[in-house]
């Protein structure tokens, strides 16, 4: 089992909401800026290796239909801004969880999707559409429930610093949509979302810190949450609370930005264990108080809770 020790930051935006396609090249300018931020800021300490961005940072869902989504906003992927989110970790040899951004496929005719991509110095690693939009708020489709989908509904990437799996917002309020990441082999689950107030991450209503807790817990995995920090000029009808956080596999809060709207680059550090899952059958430990033991055999993988009594 391979140690990798490095940085990772949530940064979390407070950017114009676009109206129109061409609108998103500045929010993809401040997306490039902070990330020059992130890495400066955490060079003396450790480096930077994973960087996330929120829900919508790209563009939000602003009109009320799919026509008009896919006439004024929708992108296909990739697109102008991956190829820039690309050439900067290639700068820096890093992986970026993007923004969300709205996406139109041709193989998909008459549907947006609500996309983030995993990019790396290789290119981009995966696409992941949500699975469960919050509707009626949300107009774009579920990959789920399209006749005839065939492209994985929840991807993992093997990447140097471990391997990463996200789903956005909404989607993690199910647990079996989290449970799928880690069985899928995700050390590492990253959350882009854009939760709005009153569900944000103070009391009484602190769904986004309970849930993300919880499935860092129920999981054995790291979590990187980045959640909007719209003031609610720039992203009606909602206020964005941010509160973006880092969450070590036992459950502990390792960083987490002040609530309330505007920018923030929440930086932790930690070790990530990583195991070659090249082998036919790998055993992978991960202790604290607790250790979980997940076994591959063949493709199906199993997960062990152990429960360490001191002697």
């Amino acid at each position: 089992m391979e140690q990798i020790r490095y940085s990772v930051a949530a940064c979390q935006t407070d950017l114009p909401n676009p109206v129109e396609r061409r609108a998103m090249r500045a929010n993809t300018d401040r997306m490039l800026s902070m990330i020059d931020s992130a890495v400066a800021g955490s060079a003396p300490f450790l480096p930077v290796r994973l960087v996330v961005f929120p829900e919508f940072a790209h563009a939000a869902p602003v009109f009320p239909t799919v026509g008009e989504l896919s006439e004024k906003l929708a992108v296909r992927i990739p697109n102008e801004h991956t190829d820039r989110l690309e050439q900067k970790a290639r700068e820096y040899d890093i992986y970026i969880q993007s923004g969300s951004m709205l996406e139109v496929d041709p193989k998909w005719a008459g549907v947006v999707f609500n996309t983030t991509c995993l990019i790396g110095p290789e290119g981009i690693l995966y696409k992941y559409r949500k699975v469960n939009p919050w509707i009626p708020y949300e107009v774009h489709a579920s990959p789920h429930d399209l006749e005839g989908y065939d492209e994985p509904l929840f991807p993992v990437a093997d990447t140097p610093i471990g391997r990463i799996g996200c789903a956005i917002c909404y989607d993690w309020l199910f647990p079996e949509a989290i449970r799928q990441l880690a069985a899928n082999g995700a050390e590492v689950l990253v959350r882009v979302s854009a939760y709005m107030d009153p569900w944000g991450a103070t009391e009484p209503m602190d769904w986004w810190t309970i849930v993300n807790r919880c499935r860092a817990l129920e999981n054995i995995a790291y979590v990187v949450a980045a959640n909007q920090g719209a003031s609610l000029k720039h992203y009606p009808p909602y206020s964005w609370p941010g509160g973006s956080q880092v969450i070590d596999y036992d459950g502990r809060l390792l960083a987490q930005a002040s609530p309330g709207p505007g920018e923030r680059i929440v930086v932790a550090h930690w070790i990530s264990r990583h195991c070659d899952m090249s082998a036919p059958f790998v055993a992978a430990i991960t202790c604290s108080r607790t250790c979980a033991l997940r076994l591959t055999l063949s493709t199906r993988p199993i997960v062990i809770h152990l429960r360490l009594v001191p002697t």
